[in-house]
This record gives C-alpha cells, structure tokens and sequence, in this order.
C-alpha cells in the first residue's frame, strides 16, 4: 500500500467518524426536541400535567 492510498483511507475514516459522530448528535437532538417533557406526571400526581397529552 502507498503512502499516498494510506493517506486517503486514513482521511476517509476519519471524515466517516465525524459524519457518525454529528449524525448521532443530530439524531439526539432531534429526539429531545420531539419528546414532550412537560405531559410527564409529577411526583405523586395522577395525571398528566396537560390534558392534550
């Protein structure tokens, strides 16, 4: 293998484990806006905290 095919499988990798990372960080984000924290019940309560939930 030439340094060169080294050099571009070592960037490829890396630019794949960025692409990961901020797909995973975007899925998150993505996942805490949708969820609906305030239809939780609260301690010792018995319904939801709004009704629309």
């Amino acid at each position: 293998m030439t340094g060169v095919r080294q050099k571009s499988l070592a960037i490829a990798a890396a630019l794949f484990g960025l692409g990961l990372f901020i797909a995973a960080n975007a899925h998150l984000v993505a996942v805490s806006i949708r969820s609906e924290p305030a239809c939780t019940a609260g301690e010792g309560a018995a319904q939801p905290a709004r009704r629309v939930c």
